[in-house]
């Protein structure tokens, strides 16, 4: 059961409208790393979730999340007011209301024109929503490690979108925003690391010859070491030959007779002559081809 609470979880102060500032907010609203994408993954998560702390952690900030969707969508339509108004009664000239929403070259008008200076569910470039952003698995050692980094790309978002805010209300309340994603991702942490063991993720602990191999698959310099593939750590490989294995790198499969036989036949059929000096349709529109006089 959810209860809506007609207050802001934050309050929120704006001083000015400013459509193009909220065609950028847009990207926390209906984007990637906006707040209904977190909402969705952690929702969905909590209602697979078999441990009850979990799942509980889950709900709280799934919900948590929809709260701060609440406010960024009542900031992006606090900053449309003024475009509201004047685009539904048409109180200005047209120039002067075609330079009132797109301000300073932001693409304010997917808000004010397309969708009424409301708060679409779409990205600042007018993208729409989609569950594809949503990139939950259901094993709790792989979501959590990436609820951990939807937060932190959340927060550098948030600070991006600071950077380019003058308002102090707006900037304010983004900074409270912010501060939650960085809350989340301790939690998330704590709840991951609660899981032992929980690496690998999942259950199968991998093929031992691999799991502490690395490949340097780059070749040039600088060819640089670091703890990602130290020797304390790792077997570091130089130059890596196929296979690695000890096979003979080959993809192979048993056919039975009958299968092999057609497979042959179909081969034939479709084989290359390799004397062939075929007429292309390039030959033709180049003009080049054979015995035709291109002077």
């Amino acid at each position: 059961m959810f209860l809506h609470n007609k207050r802001l979880q934050y309050t929120v102060r704006v001083s000015e409208p400013n459509p193009g500032l909220a065609n950028l907010l847009l990207e926390q609203f209906g984007g990637a790393q906006g707040e209904l994408a977190a909402a969705a993954r952690y929702f969905t998560q909590a209602l697979a979730e078999e441990d009850p702390g979990r799942k509980d952690l889950l709900m709280d900030i799934a919900t948590e999340e929809l709260s701060h969707l609440e406010i960024v969508g009542s900031i992006i339509v606090m900053l449309n007011k003024g475009a509201k108004g004047q685009l539904a009664e048409g109180v200005q000239e047209e120039g002067e209301l075609y330079r009132a929403i797109n301000g300073a070259g932001n693409d304010s008008h997917i808000t004010s024109i397309l969708y009424g200076a409301g708060a679409p569910l779409v990205n600042s470039a007018g993208v729409p929503w989609t569950a594809a952003y949503v990139d939950s698995i259901t094993e709790p050692t792989a979501d959590f490690r990436s609820n951990i980094a939807a937060e932190a790309r959340a927060k550098i978002v948030y600070e991006r979108l600071m950077n380019v805010v003058d308002d102090p209300g707006i900037k304010d309340a983004l900074g409270f925003l912010m501060t939650r994603e960085i809350a989340h991702q301790l939690s998330f942490e704590k709840a991951l690391h609660s899981i032992q063991p929980n690496f690998p993720q999942g259950k199968l602990p991998g093929m031992p010859e691999f799991s502490r191999t690395y490949f340097s698959m780059s070749n040039g310099e600088p060819n640089v070491r670091g703890p990602w593939n130290s020797d304390a750590d790792f077997q570091y490989v130089e130059n890596p030959q196929p296979a690695v294995d000890g096979g003979d790198g080959k993809a192979t499969v048993e056919l039975t007779e009958a299968d092999a036989v057609t497979l042959t036949m179909m081969k034939e059929r479709t084989k290359s002559d390799l004397t062939a000096s075929p007429v292309t349709g390039a030959d033709l529109g180049s003009g080049m081809a054979p015995g035709k006089d291109v002077n």
